[in-house]
């Protein structure tokens, strides 16, 4: 008897007995995975305790923890333009930034275009987003969003939503702490889809712990007590990098004394210093403010009382830096551990897919800087801790060249959904499972920052890094090239662009570089320059907004100097 008749035959006499044939594993319908993608902002690596950074075991992240201890951690994921929108948007469509239309902030999204969200929810996911939008227009590709205005304020935020009675769009003062309310926002939403058929996608964006780094009233001496290591780079002379001396994020110069450092004016005064975007403390309510100024009062006293200057008080604004961010940072991890908690709960852990990271990293004191928008380590790397117990072996250790622009293929490749041609980054799942060798995955990664002349006054850069070592070219008013050696020199602090025994290194990165902007289709429009007259308006207008009381302290010639 042939083969086929012979199945043919089985198949029948199944059917006779009342049963069907048994399917292939593979022709059965796979189960999809809920999502759940959490995103901070401005979250550094070194601030997450599953990272093993010094400051980080001073302040740990236990329920970001709990993601990478029971998934994956990855170690070597990198952002492709370090600065907020941008970030969001590579995010979301899969493409660089030069491709999806938005390289700075200012430009505008186009949310017609393709994103994943419209692909799962094409596919039958529900998707929902919740807080941080900040891309300009109204998201698509939702079936519920609840978003901040613009960057968000960190108490009593202004939400903007769309009216379900009226189908207008809304904006409403929600009183409340802006992670509390995110994540509050954020399990309601998983109450309503946790019986569902469908499976479902949910985009939980935290305004936390971007500038000016407010805690909630429950944080707000939580750190008062330790002492921070700062970093061994905290007073440097940024030798062979022009870029570095010019730009205007350094911790002891550039904050604003009152809204960021929340200093005092005196003594005995809860008048801030210098604060020049008064919304962020005007918006308190009555109680709040007294509460606040009752936790700040006794430190700001004491500040005042030792009459600091110079390299001391420097190193103090690093401290109360530290213990800003970092506090702010503890009501993020609570989130994180209130929504691992629900899962679990409602039996929806096994079958979710839930991803902690962050929009780029953040300085914390590194070069004496805050903020990112450099292609050095610090805010370069992102953070990324991903957990799937039905996929991913518990403690798995990523340490492949990996990207945001990886993320919205990833995500589709899990629910098996098609992923489009034309996105550029690489589904992460083979990696995940271990199926594919780190090594073979990406041998370098591109970066590219446009935004210039702005706050900050960084200049635009793009670079290429492998595994080891690192290219920068620094353009517009300027044009210097930057070579690093990793492995040598984790610090970024040797330029050996000039260097006679780099020089077979520095040919094969220019090679590399110039393949993958050819591969990502970036063209000679993306390296524009700007007018001397604007570079000039902008420093004069970042200068005028630093607002010192007249002096910063100068580590190369350990003094202060006037501004």
């Amino acid at each position: 008897m042939k083969p086929l008749i012979y199945i043919v035959c089985i198949a029948l006499i199944l059917q006779a007995c009342g049963q069907k044939p048994a399917q292939k594993v593979d022709d059965q319908k796979p189960t999809r995975p809920n999502i759940i993608y959490i995103m901070a902002d401005d979250h550094a690596t070194q601030a997450i305790s599953a990272y093993g950074h010094p400051i980080s075991k001073l302040a740990p992240t236990p329920n970001i923890d709990r993601i990478a201890n029971e998934g994956a951690l990855f170690k070597n994921n990198f952002c492709t333009n370090s600065i907020c929108g941008p970030s969001r948007a590579v995010v979301l469509t899969g493409k660089f930034s030069h491709v999806n239309g938005f390289r700075m902030n200012g430009d505008r999204f186009d949310g017609n275009q393709q994103t994943f969200p419209k692909l799962l929810q094409k596919a039958g996911y529900t998707t929902g987003m919740i807080g941080k939008w900040h891309l300009d227009g109204l998201p698509q590709g939702f079936d519920y969003w609840h978003i901040l205005t613009d960057q968000g304020n960190y108490y009593n935020p202004d939400f903007i939503e769309v009216n379900q009675q009226t189908q207008q769009v809304d904006t409403t003062r929600i009183e409340g702490y802006a992670t509390d309310i995110i994540t509050e926002d954020a399990i309601k939403y998983l109450d309503k889809v946790k019986n569902s058929k469908q499976p479902f996608m949910l985009m939980v964006h935290h305004k936390a712990p971007h500038r000016n780094w407010m805690p909630a009233l429950r944080h707000l001496n939580k750190y008062d007590a330790v002492q921070f290591p700062l970093p061994d780079t905290y007073f440097t002379s940024h030798e062979g990098s022009t870029a570095s001396k010019m730009q205007l994020q350094t911790i002891y110069k550039d904050m604003y004394e009152g809204h960021d450092l929340k200093m005092t004016k005196e003594k005995g005064s809860n008048e801030l210093a210098h604060n020049p975007w008064t919304t962020d403390f005007d918006r308190m309510t009555t109680e709040q403010r007294a509460i606040w100024d009752q936790a700040y009062q006794s430190k700001n006293d004491a500040m005042h009382d030792a009459n600091l200057s110079g390299r001391a008080l420097a190193e103090w604004k690093g401290q109360r830096y530290l213990q800003e961010y970092l506090a702010t940072i503890a009501a993020v991890d609570e989130s994180v551990g209130r929504i691992l908690d629900y899962l679990e709960a409602h039996n929806l852990s096994e079958n979710t897919i839930i991803v902690y990271t962050t929009d780029q990293g953040f300085y914390l004191g590194e070069k004496g800087w805050f903020d990112k928008r450099f292609m050095y380590e610090e805010s370069l790397s992102m953070p990324l801790v991903m957990k799937y117990p039905k996929a991913i072996k518990k403690g798995t250790v990523i340490n492949a060249l990996t990207q945001n622009i990886d993320f919205a293929e990833t995500f589709l490749d899990y629910a098996h959904v098609g992923i489009p041609a034309d996105m550029q980054g690489k589904s992460l799942r083979p990696l995940l499972e271990g199926k594919q060798d780190f090594d073979d995955f990406r041998d370098a990664v591109y970066y590219h920052y446009y935004d210039y002349p702005a706050f900050h006054m960084v200049k635009k850069m793009y670079g290429v890094r492998t595994k080891r070592y690192k290219l920068i070219h620094v353009y517009d008013d300027i044009d210097e090239w930057e070579l690093y050696d990793l492995e040598k020199d984790p610090h970024e602090l040797k330029n050996l662009i000039n260097d006679p025994a780099y020089q077979t290194i520095k040919a094969q990165l220019h090679k590399k570089l110039k393949a993958l902007q050819a591969g990502y289709k970036v063209t000679d429009k993306e390296f524009e320059q700007a007018s001397p007259q604007s570079v000039e308006r902008a420093f004069k207008q970042f200068e005028k907004l630093r607002g010192h009381t007249g002096t910063s302290y100068d580590p190369i010639t350990n003094k202060d100097r006037k501004l």
